[in-house]
């Protein structure tokens, strides 16, 4: 009986995911202790992830075929739920990307990312000439309804969310079929423009490097040549580029390489985020004991940068085990959608585990300053309540995925 139920229901992707909540609980509460403004997030939270038990469980038990049929749709109101809250949302700091529903903060653009990556599976499972992406008309179809998106949020203005959608695009894409020169073709102009920043020499042996893959490739001289090209634009276009950038934009990045150019401004975060992990040690300094977790020297440390918390009050052993967690949780999402036969489902478990992995490898970086803060929160964990109801609809879908792995419909 007990291999009969574990045979359509994957109990480490179910125990990460919610384990992950129940450190981030742990963690909500901590950073919030003692101050009465926010002091409600915890409630919020645990509320938000009881709700969400219900609703992975229902999305997990769903038909597959009811999933696929209402992606167009879900994807259609999100679209317009976010041109809604460029109109009658509220504007938190300089951004307008929330409705205010009895008290919770709603964020569209959360719900955004699930119902991109059920369209895109929806029009790259379907087999006809329409979704060939290695044609333009199916290529440039798919990119389409990344963008859409995108181009919505970028007017709230939120620049971490928009990058999601970005990164999410070529994973899927490649997972759908894509052939390999044509990946290398689109990711040559951005390696290009990261080597351009970091120096000139980095510039160089990245244009090489692209000279000899090419060759190696074989393709036409005359795409291969319009790539370089490109490459080569996009490497002399990045100071232009970071100029045209915010100020605080422009500090952030340059934070990253160096907090201490701006310890009050734009590095403090990156500073005692470290000072906080660094302070943990091996088992931490006990719950509710953390030094620059309870005398709040990290501003809203219950969002982006909750893993501090995690760091100095449980110390090496917690971060691990936090780490070991969500590297449960992304390969066996991979190892779903390697198994799964649906491929409507499959593509979107590589969307749903690049979602994941990016807001992972981000959030992590910022807080040890090898990424700059764009403002990427820790799924599961960090405190949102549209936030953790999206990552567990996407956990819903995961655990539906598995639970039909076999079927082909």
């Amino acid at each position: 009986m007990q291999s009969g139920i574990f045979e359509r229901f994957n109990i480490f992707v179910f125990v990460s995911g919610f384990g992950l909540i129940a450190i981030g609980l742990v963690a909500i509460y901590s950073a919030t202790y003692g101050n009465e403004l926010v002091s409600a997030n915890f409630t919020k939270q645990l509320v938000s992830a009881c709700i969400g038990i219900v609703i992975v469980l229902a999305i997990m038990y769903m038909p597959a075929k009811y999933i696929s049929m209402t992606a167009y749709l879900v994807y259609a109101l999100s679209l317009i739920m976010l041109f809604a809250v460029l109109v009658i949302g509220k504007k938190i700091k300089g951004q307008t990307s929330w409705f205010n529903i009895a008290g919770f903060g709603i964020q569209p653009s959360e719900f955004a990312k699930v119902a991109t990556v059920l369209a895109l599976a929806f029009f790259l499972s379907n087999r006809n000439k329409e979704a060939d992406i290695t044609k333009p008309r199916g290529f440039f179809t798919a990119v389409g309804i990344c963008l859409a998106p995108v181009a919505l949020i970028m007017l709230q203005p939120d620049m971490g969310t928009s990058l999601v959608f970005l990164v999410l695009l070529l994973p899927v894409l490649y997972w759908a079929g894509m052939p390999n020169y044509m990946l290398f073709f689109i990711v040559a102009p951005i390696l290009t423009a990261i080597c351009a920043f970091l120096g000139t020499w980095y510039f160089v042996s990245a244009i090489v490097f692209i000279v000899i893959i090419m060759v190696v490739l074989k393709r036409n001289i005359l795409v291969s040549g319009i790539v370089l090209s490109i490459a080569i634009t996009a490497g002399f276009s990045v100071n232009m580029v970071y100029n045209k950038l915010q100020p605080y934009q422009q500090r952030r990045i340059m934070s990253m390489f160096n907090p201490e150019s701006d310890p009050l401004g734009a590095g403090y975060n990156v500073i005692q985020s470290k000072i906080a992990i660094g302070s943990g040690g091996l088992t931490g300094k006990g719950f509710l004991q953390g030094t620059q977790t309870q005398l709040k020297y990290i501003p809203e440390q219950w969002t982006d940068f909750i893993f501090c918390m995690v760091g100095e009050e449980f110390g090496f052993v917690g971060s691990i085990i936090v780490v070991l967690l969500f590297l449960i949780l992304i390969w066996q999402t991979i190892h779903i959608a390697y198994l799964c036969k649906n491929q409507f489902l499959s593509i979107c478990c590589i969307g749903f585990a690049t979602i994941f992995s990016f807001h992972i490898l981000i959030n992590l970086g910022m807080i040890m300053g090898i990424m700059p803060v764009i403002g990427i929160p820790l799924p599961f964990m960090s405190y949102g309540v549209s936030f953790l109801l999206s990552n567990l609809i996407m956990l819903g879908i995961i655990l539906n995925a598995y639970r039909n792995r076999k079927e082909y419909v």
